[in-house]
C-alpha cells in the first residue's frame, strides 16, 4: 500500500507493505508502512526528521498513526534491548524476577545525565505481569532474535 505524501509528516525513506513482516501481526496488521522523513511539528526554519508507523483502518488513514523522532526510536530501541538483555542474563536471579529493594536495572548515560531502566514498581499488579512479560518476550526469542541480528550487522557495517 503506497504511503500518503500529502499529509504533514513528509516521507522520504518508505517501507511500504510493512504489514506483510510487522512479526506476529504479518498478514492481519493495520501497520500498512513505515517512513522516515520531515516531521509534521517542523516549524520554518528547523527541520526534525521523523519516524512514522502508518496505519490504515481498511477505510482511512489512522489517526492512530504514530510519529517518533529519531532519538526517541533509537532510545526505545536501547530500552528494548537492555531490558531482554536483563531478562536473559539477570532476572532470574530474583524470586519475583525482580529485586523489590532495588529496582533499577541500569542507568545509561546519555547527554550528559542517565536513562534509568527499572521496573516499575508502581505497577500493583507487577509480580503477575513481570511474569507474563518474561514469558511474551521468551516466545517472540526467534521473531526478536531475527530483528536484533539484522540491526547488529547493519551496526557492525557503519562502523558502531
Amino acid at each position: 500500500m503506497k504511503i500518503p505524501t500529502s499529509l504533514k509528516h513528509k516521507p522520504v525513506i518508505v517501507s511500504e507493505n510493512y504489514e506483510q513482516v510487522d512479526g506476529r501481526y504479518a498478514d492481519t496488521s493495520d501497520a500498512k508502512g513505515l517512513s522516515l522523513g520531515l516531521a509534521q511539528w517542523n516549524d520554518r526554519g528547523k527541520v526534525d526528521i521523523s519516524a512514522k508507523v502508518w496505519r490504515y483502518t481498511g477505510e482511512k488513514w489512522s489517526r492512530q498513526s504514530e510519529e517518533l523522532p529519531l532519538h526517541r526510536v533509537l532510545d526505545l530501541a536501547i530500552l528494548v534491548t537492555r531490558s531482554m538483555l536483563y531478562f536473559r542474563e539477570e532476572a532470574y536471579r530474583n524470586k519475583n524476577l525482580y529485586d523489590p529493594e532495588n529496582p533499577v536495572i541500569d542507568r545509561i548515560g546519555l547527554q550528559g545525565d542517565a536513562m534509568t531502566v527499572a521496573v516499575c514498581t508502581d505497577n500493583d499488579r507487577i509480580n503477575e505481569d513481570i511474569k507474563l512479560f518474561s514469558q511474551a518476550l521468551s516466545e517472540d526469542d526467534e521473531l526478536n532474535g531475527e530483528r536484533l541480528r539484522m540491526l547488529s550487522r547493519i551496526l557492525k557495517d557503519m562502523g558502531y
